[in-house]
């Protein structure tokens, strides 16, 4: 029996590998406070504050925490939930057995390569909840939804091939990369998908040359119709594991089979890779997966709201939209945090209250600046309609409105030049003509300069 509120190591293993899964505020609130109690047998029980613990957990994050609990404990392991009914009385504990999960879906934490399988049976490792049908769409990731559905949608075109998706953490790549996987296993239930973290990949190559089993290893990814690997990025400086990965990429591309891979950064910006395989991830087509913009956020607010069963203010909504800007596993995690709050509390979800949680459950920054911002923004210094500024007119001010909406959503908006582009209905060389042309009069035109100045205080304050 262990002390209440001790981490034993293999729990602490459990908690590292949740906190991967999940976002901060999410771990800090429905994790962080669970602490083994006994693990006898094949029974684990898990001290939870409250019985709204684990009726959370049970309802949201048992498909999270069930294949680590196997991956750690092991597969017959069977989770009991131990809580006081009255708080700080212990005389009032009571023990909750987990729900049993339908041997149908319950799948091992990490596909086995080295596992005895039927022919034609693997496991994919999919996330049933990241599909194409719920993922949210603005002009910020519609680009990579489109590609990736058609690939989807059609695994005999290989003019994507590998599909490199990238972005910064938590815009919302792995939810895409593995609605590929999904929707392919919907429509070829035959057809073997396999979706692995590089992470997964490396310690799966270590144990094979351990055992002296890499040919096994090699031959079960050849065996594989599409691979998609996630975080291709943690694959650098390991030389033995990308010559590994290089083989298998060369095999399966040589026979028409689909990679898709996902990163934080573009491959042209990735470090610690031979030549050799970076220049194979640009064999087919990359795609960026910009910031989530005002668009995007509110629409994964009223989806979240909508999953949670509650009604989501417009002042809430717009002030989340407005202050929660980084990446879309904060906005959830700072909904999942509001909708705590107000249960525990027994409170109507208040502007209030989400100034709270958002200055609290996660680190803000100043709100960031939006295309449609700078547009709006720059046309009412210019005095000039903003549909003016999609045109192909060459007036000054016009024409001036239009390269410093280029340059200052570059600046600001940190867009990429081909994404600017792509909200003017200009190419990338018209953009950074546009955003050189700027740079370079502004030191010599003193009412450029005023400008520029003046609206980025605007833009800014």
């Amino acid at each position: 029996m262990n002390k209440p509120g001790s981490h034993t190591p293999l729990w602490e293993d459990c908690l590292t590998l949740i906190r991967k899964e999940v976002s901060a505020s999410e771990y800090d609130l429905w994790f962080k406070d669970i602490s083994e109690v006994s693990h006898v047998g094949n029974d684990l029980k898990l001290m939870v504050p409250t019985p709204l613990f684990a009726e959370h957990i049970e309802a949201n994050y048992l498909d999270i925490i069930g294949p680590i609990l196997h991956r750690v404990y092991g597969p017959d392991v069977q989770l009991h939930y131990l809580f006081n009914v009255v708080s700080k009385e212990p005389d009032t504990q009571v023990d909750v057995a987990s729900t049993p999960r339908s041997k149908a879906v319950t799948t091992p934490a990490v596909a086995n390569p080295f596992a005895p399988r039927p022919v034609g049976s693997v496991d994919p490792q999919l996330n049933p909840r990241f599909t194409f049908e719920n993922y949210c769409v603005s002009s910020s990731n519609k680009n990579a939804l489109i590609i990736a559905e058609s690939l989807a949608n059609d695994p005999q075109v290989k003019t994507f091939n590998p599909l490199f998706i990238f972005g910064d953490t938590g815009v919302g790549k792995t939810h895409l990369i593995q609605a590929i996987g999904i929707r392919l296993k919907e429509r070829f239930p035959d057809m073997r998908v396999v979706y692995l973290t590089s992470r997964t990949f490396q310690s799966q190559f270590t144990t094979a040359h351990m055992r002296g089993e890499t040919n096994q290893f090699f031959n079960f990814y050849q065996s594989i119709d599409t691979l998609i690997v996630d975080d291709i990025q943690d694959l650098n400086d390991k030389p033995k594991t990308q010559n590994m990965f290089y083989n298998i990429f060369n095999y399966l591309h040589l026979n028409n089979k689909q990679i898709v891979l996902s990163s934080d950064r573009a491959p042209a910006d990735m470090k610690g890779f031979e030549a050799r395989m970076l220049g194979r991830f640009k064999w087919g087509i990359s795609v960026r997966l910009e910031r989530p913009d005002l668009q995007l956020r509110r629409h994964i607010l009223s989806q979240k709201a909508a999953s949670e069963g509650i009604e989501l203010p417009d002042d809430v909504m717009t002030y989340i939209a407005n202050n929660v800007t980084d990446s879309i596993r904060d906005i959830e995690g700072v909904m999942t945090s509001i909708v705590a709050r107000a249960t525990f509390c027994n409170i109507p979800v208040s502007l209030e209250l989400a100034r709270n949680v958002v200055g609290n459950a996660i680190r803000t920054t100043r709100r960031s600046t939006e295309f449609d911002d700078v547009l709006r923004e720059v046309c009412s210094y210019y005095n000039v309609e903003q549909s003016l500024v999609f045109t192909s007119s060459r007036k000054r001010e016009i024409s001036d409105a239009r390269q410093m909406v280029m340059y200052l959503a570059k600046q600001l908006a940190k867009m990429s030049f081909k994404a600017i582009g792509q909200r003017l209905g200009r190419s990338h060389a018209t953009v950074l003509y546009g955003c050189r042309q700027i740079e370079e009069r502004i030191p010599y035109e003193k009412q450029l300069q005023e400008a520029s100045d003046t609206i980025t205080k605007t833009l800014l304050s």
